[in-house]
Order: structure tokens, then sequence, then C-alpha cells
């Protein structure tokens, strides 16, 4: 499953994608891995308590099916900061 975001990031797109995988995943008649490539994101707007909660209940949600792997494609500077690694090590992978 891939999934491309545009714009910012909030609550309603948070939660209009977790209810599309909740969805998924119910009638998926095996797991599926997701990629997220947050490229063309201009803004995050979430807070911790929210992240947390979503956390929280895709977790509670998933317990009963198999693992899948997940994963992000990011490129913001804000990201090199967060992974602490030069900004030019994320740039050079593009």
């Amino acid at each position: 499953m891939l999934w491309k975001p545009h714009g910012v990031l909030d609550k309603v797109i948070v939660n209009e994608i977790v209810a599309f995988i909740d969805i998924a995943e119910e009638r998926a008649s095996k797991p599926f891995n997701r990629f997220a490539d947050l490229s063309a994101l201009d803004m995050v707007d979430l807070n911790f308590k929210f992240v947390f909660h979503i956390g929280l209940h895709r977790r509670l949600a998933s317990a009963p099916h198999s693992p899948v792997k997940s994963a992000f494609y990011v490129t913001s500077p804000a990201a090199a900061k967060w992974l602490n690694v030069p900004v030019e090590v994320l740039m050079a992978q593009r």
C-alpha cells in the first residue's frame, strides 16, 4: 500500500488514512506492507497526545494480525535533525 499525502499533515488526514487502513486490513486475506512517501508535505500539524493515541489504536487494532513492515520516505531538513544526520545525507539520496 502506497500513501503520498500533500500539503499539511493534520489530524483530519491522519484519521482518514487510519480509517482506510483499518478497513483494508479487515478486508485483506493476508497482511500487506505499507509505504508512506512524505516528500510532498509542506508541514506536519500534529501534537504528541494525538500521535500517542493513534499509535495506541494501531497497536491494538493490529494485535490479532501478523506483523507488517512500514516505511517512510522523508526529505525535509527537519528529518535530518531528528535523525541526527547531516542534511546532505538525506539530500544525496534523491
